[in-house]
């Protein structure tokens, strides 16, 4: 199958396009692009200098990818760029900023799904299989694990870090970071309990369900996580930790309070 290119889309003429790749009627690709095989442009789409993509990415109607930074300090003529990886969908109204520091990349990973109007900030580096719903906002330089769930209209605050498998309700506004497999709301956010159908969905169970969650009550409790049994999940959640954080981490819910 060759490429299948609507005679009204615009291609520069320094892009370079893989095999079996559909472009939709007035879609755009501009110079500095590269696009790997089978993805497919949808019509009104703009893909902006500096958007590297890998296989099998799928950008529907008016998403805009690689587009300046908002940033007031920004100089168009750096050189960044936005690194898609593979098997990506991104909705209608999808936009996305390239990086802000000479050759430095925005990056989204691979099977990642982006409905509807969300939006990525410049420098934000996102994992793999990761789910935003319609509306959702992250700032600048917010770095995100693997197979973590934005609620629809969830915003979060520049340089939060969201760790894997934590699910964020819809309307959340986050502002500190969010640890690893847990639930959290609010605005602004709180943890508020494990995420266990997330879990085990992606085949966290027994032994390793039992060590996250005694080690999250620890840390609720404000104490060391300890000598539990290591798993690679207890692994993760150590490093996560000992990471330096720029903002501080959210608190969890206080369960002693009465509600209204």
């Amino acid at each position: 199958m060759s490429n299948n290119i609507h005679h009204t889309a615009y291609i520069a003429p320094s892009a370079i396009l893989g095999k079996d790749i559909i472009v939709g009627p007035f879609a755009v690709i501009e110079d500095r692009v590269e696009i790997g095989d089978g993805c497919q442009i949808g019509s009104h789409a703009i893909i902006q200098p500096g958007v590297r993509m890998g296989k099998g990415n799928i950008i529907h109607p008016t998403a805009v990818l690689g587009g300046l930074p908002q940033d007031l300090g920004f100089d168009p003529k750096t050189e960044t760029w936005l690194d898609i990886g593979e098997g990506n969908v991104f909705r209608e109204g999808v936009t996305i900023s390239r990086a802000t520091k000479d050759g430095s990349s925005t990056r989204v990973g691979d099977g990642c799904y982006l409905m509807n109007n969300a939006h990525l900030g410049h420098d934000c580096q996102m994992g793999d299989r990761n789910i935003l719903a319609s509306n959702v906002a992250l700032g600048g330089h917010v770095l995100v694990g693997d197979r973590v769930f934005f609620g629809g209209g969830s915003v979060v605050h520049q340089f939060c870090r969201i760790g894997s498998y934590a699910m964020l309700q819809g309307l959340a506004g986050i502002n500190k970071d969010v640890l690893p497999f847990m639930m959290v709301g609010g605005r602004p956010g709180q943890h508020y309990r494990l995420n266990l159908v997330g879990m085990r969905r992606s085949g966290i169970d027994g032994e390793s369900l039992k060590a996250v969650s005694i080690a999250m009550r620890r840390l609720r409790g404000k104490l060391p996580i300890g000598d539990l049994p290591e798993t690679p999940e207890l692994t993760y959640l150590r490093e996560w930790l000992d990471t330096v954080s720029k903002r501080g981490v959210l608190p969890f819910v206080d369960i002693h309070k009465d509600s209204d």
